[in-house]
Order: structure tokens, then C-alpha cells, then sequence
């Protein structure tokens, strides 16, 4: 372990990504297992998520709403594809108000069919169309082996629910959202993410098509970050969900929905932790800089932190989420490796030479060594603090692709694809098959990731076959382990 008794990645892992979730205090186990009890810190990560994102779809015409957490059963029943594939997962409750409930209640695992009663209610005419919902909430979904943030039994997410007058609309809007999350990971996230649609094997229950955004985190496994739907007409022939068209025909709505979760936070976390922590990017980062008092004396103490006092309200005033470590009978060594541990991206020191000399310490996470330290003066220090903040998040983001990008491979054939598994990811021509899929998973333990879309606009599979099989390839798709 390290100094700060974080298990190092190259030892595991597995440990190293729990001690930095508990030591950075993002989050603790609940009592109840598969649970999870999010902490302060990192549910101000979260809220800075949440944020992100609720802005994108409120500019795109979303708006938010809120459906009930208790589910009857013949809802979920209704669409036959979506209670196979979450029966397993389902939590029912089946006594309230000390007696035994006429009909089960489920306990959100997602909100398709309540919404699409809803749907069913609100929609009338074409007038009424396009319809775009989102929800905040929290869901339940059984989970026999929890990781904090990556699986757990209930987690926080947001669902986005849209009905369209047709197919082509119902596709534009499944894209539009898709785009919507990739924007938000490149650029808030700084994780490089590769945009793509899923298998048949892997595509959401009851759902025409399913696209994804796929991440490599930093053990080189991948990590799917956020889901958009195509449903076609599977909820609307289901729950009923018509509407009149301008000809004045009954016509069944085309429906989508779209979801990221507190996964995320997870995600963040892998694909830019080392061994001494977090590694957060700045516009997500709950605290951008954190300061931290340097004295021995009360006279020197009392100089210092009214200096900070200046440099904290000119920080504030500039937007920028500072923090002023003034916690009594801790070193500050004690405190940079406390800091360093929560990821904050830019640490400032000041103390009684600083002050004497109108400057202040910076010390960024994202670059070790002295290379990372500069004395800024203080008639300096917002421009340079705002400017060393893009800069941060600009090669955080530059570093994951890089990192991506020398593990992503071609392989020429399926020995090829086992071997690059291994450490890696492997792009090969696929016929999407569950019977092949299920085959490279029992012996790689890789998945189909996705068929990239980027890599497959000009992709002729006629005569091409799949590397596994020897079947007729779909399409270019990236297999690898995964979370």
C-alpha cells in the first residue's frame, strides 16, 4: 500500500478502486447489501454531473418531470421482451399497510412502462408530439455482485422518456441524445468515449435498437456510460400510446428512451485515478482549489490567512470553487496528500514569504514533479488560476485518449482477438450473433462492446465474415472485458 494505504493499481485494481471511492470519501456500503450510501464529496460530484447534463437537455427542449417509484406488475408484464430481461433484477414488494397487496408492486428498475401509461394519457393528437420527458430518481435493480458506483443495488440516474409521430423522428432523437452524452463525457468528463450501437445480445429489453457511449478505464476495461434507445412502436402497441394524424388517422407513437447513471462518478474515477487518488477534471470537480495555510506562529497565522481571505473572494468572484483547508493540528504535508487523495485539481500554498512577497504557491494534480509547481503573483493569480484550470481539463482529456488509443487494436483473426483481450480491446468484423457472443465470453471473458459508428459508415459486409464464427459479418464491432 501506499503512504495514504491505497492499494496500488498495479497490485489490484479491484482494491485500489475501493480504497480510493472510501479514502477520497465519495461513498460507504449501507447496511443493506448491494447498497450504497453517497457521501458529501462525492455527491457534489454528482449535483456537478447532474448539472451538466440537465443543461444540455433543457437546451435541446427536454423537461423534467417526476413518475411514481412503485411500479404495478401487469405494467411490467405488458411488453414481453422487457420482463425477460429484467426478471432477474426486479425487486416486489407485496405486503403494505400490514396486509398482503392485491396486486405486486415493482420497485423502479427503469420507467418505460409508467411513463408509457402516462404517455398513453397525454397524447391525443400529432399536436401533442413530439413529447420530451426526463426524470431525475433513484432505481432498484438486484444486483448479486455490487461495486460502489459501478453496481449496486439502487443507484441515482436520469431516464430520458420521448414520443415521436414517426420512426425517422423517434431515430433523430435517439442520435441527438447519444450525441448529447458523448459531448458531455469529452468535454466535462474528459473521458474519450466511442460512440456505437449495441448487439442484439447486449440492446435493452424491448427496444428496437440501443446505442452507447463505451469508455476504457484505466485498467483497460471498458465501461458503458450512457444508453439512447430507439423503442420503435414495441411501448406504444403495449400501453396504447396513439395519437391522431393530420389526416386524422389513429397512428401508434414511436418512442425512446435514454439514461446515465451515478455509474459515471465511477467512471471518472478509473478512467483518471492513480496511486495517490482521484484525478478529477475541473468543471466537474466539486472544489477547482483548494487552499492551504502555511505558519508556525500566531502572528505569522493570522497574516497568512487574512491574505487568503483576498485571495478566496477574487477566486470566488471569478467563478472558480475554492476551498480553504483551515483544519487546526494537521501539517500540511498531511493536507496535500489529503487533497492530492480527493483529486482537487489545483492546490495553492501561501504562507508568510508569500505574503511578504505579493505571490502564492500553485501545485497542479495532473502533473507530478516540480513540473507541476510555479509561484504565481498575486496581481496574476485569476487569470492564471482560470487559464491553469482549462489548461488541467484540456490534457486530462488529452491523456485518456491517448491512453485509449494505444490499447485499441485491429485483430486479424479470432487467436488474434484472445490475445489482445487480454490487455486491450479488439475490433473485429462480427455477425452480432448471442450464440457467438456468448462463445468469446466464455472463453476471453470480453463482450461485445459495440459496432462503432465512426468505423462503420462506409462498412460493405458483403463477403466479409465474422473473425469468430466464420458467419456473415454485421458490421466492425470492439470486444473487451467490461464492467
Amino acid at each position: 500500500m501506499t503512504s495514504q494505504g491505497v492499494t496500488p493499481q498495479s497490485e489490484d485494481y479491484a482494491r485500489w478502486y475501493t480504497d480510493v471511492v472510501q479514502k477520497a470519501d465519495l461513498a460507504d456500503y449501507a447496511p443493506v447489501r448491494g447498497c450504497m450510501i453517497i457521501k458529501p464529496y462525492g455527491y457534489e460530484l454528482w449535483e456537478n454531473i447532474q448539472g451538466a447534463l440537465d443543461r444540455r437537455f433543457k437546451a435541446t427542449g427536454h423537461k423534467n418531470a417526476y413518475f411514481p417509484l412503485l411500479i404495478p406488475m401487469s405494467f411490467i408484464h405488458k411488453e414481453a421482451e422487457h420482463i425477460e430481461g429484467f426478471a432477474p433484477e426486479l425487486a416486489v414488494v407485496t405486503h403494505g399497510g400490514g396486509k398482503e397487496l392485491e396486486e405486486p408492486l415493482v420497485v423502479r428498475p427503469t420507467s418505460e412502462t409508467m411513463i408509457g401509461h402516462a404517455f398513453a394519457e397525454w397524447i391525443q393528437s400529432y399536436r401533442d408530439l413530439p413529447l420530451l420527458i426526463n426524470q431525475w430518481a433513484n432505481v432498484v435493480r438486484w444486483e448479486m455482485r455490487p461495486r460502489l458506483f459501478l453496481r449496486t443495488t439502487e443507484f441515482l440516474w436520469q431516464e430520458g422518456h420521448t414520443a415521436h409521430a414517426t420512426k425517422e423522428e423517434a431515430q433523430e432523437e435517439t442520435m441527438r441524445m447519444l450525441d448529447t452524452y458523448a459531448d458531455f463525457a469529452i468535454n466535462e468528463a474528459a473521458i474519450p468515449v466511442i460512440k456505437g450501437l449495441k448487439s442484439t445480445q447486449e440492446k435493452f429489453a424491448g427496444a428496437d435498437d440501443s446505442y452507447s457511449i463505451e469508455a476504457m478505464m484505466g485498467n483497460k476495461w471498458a465501461l458503458q456510460s450512457g444508453t439512447s434507445h430507439n423503442l420503435g412502436q414495441n411501448f406504444s402497441k403495449a400501453f396504447d400510446i396513439k395519437f391522431l394524424d393530420e389526416n386524422n388517422d389513429l397512428q401508434y407513437c414511436f418512442t425512446t428512451s435514454w439514461g446515465v447513471s451515478t455509474r459515471m462518478v465511477g467512471g471518472i474515477v478509473m478512467a483518471h485515478g492513480d496511486d495517490k487518488g482521484l484525478r478529477l477534471p475541473p468543471r466537474l470537480a466539486p472544489i477547482q482549489v483548494v487552499v492551504i495555510p502555511i505558519f508556525k506562529t500566531d502572528e505569522q497565522k493570522n497574516l497568512v490567512l487574512e491574505t487568503i481571505g483576498g485571495v478566496r473572494e477574487s477566486l470566488i468572484t471569478a467563478g472558480v470553487r475554492i476551498h480553504v483547508d483551515d483544519r487546526e493540528g494537521l501539517t500540511p504535508g498531511f493536507k496535500f496528500n489529503d487533497w492530492e487523495m480527493r483529486g482537487v485539481p489545483l492546490r495553492m500554498e501561501i504562507g508568510p514569504r508569500d505574503v511578504k512577497a505579493a505571490t502564492v504557491v500553485l501545485v497542479r494534480r495532473d502533473v507530478s514533479g516540480v513540473e507541476g509547481k510555479q509561484s504565481v503573483q498575486a496581481t496574476e493569480l485569476v487569470s492564471t488560476v482560470t487559464r491553469l484550470l482549462d489548461e488541467i481539463q484540456a490534457n486530462m482529456l488529452a491523456q485518456a485518449t491517448a491512453f485509449r488509443d494505444v490499447n485499441l487494436h485491429e485483430a486479424a483473426s479470432y487467436d488474434d482477438l484472445k490475445e489482445i483481450v487480454k490487455d486491450g480491446w479488439a475490433l473485429i468484423p462480427h455477425c452480432g450473433t448471442p450464440e457467438c457472443e456468448d462463445r468469446i465470453k466464455a472463453e476471453t471473458k470480453a463482450s461485445s462492446r459495440c459496432f462503432p459508428l465512426d468505423l462503420n459508415e462506409e462498412w460493405y459486409p458483403k463477403g466479409v465474415t465474422c473473425s469468430a464464427c466464420g458467419k456473415p459479418a454485421q458490421g466492425r464491432a470492439y470486444f473487451a472485458r467490461a464492467y
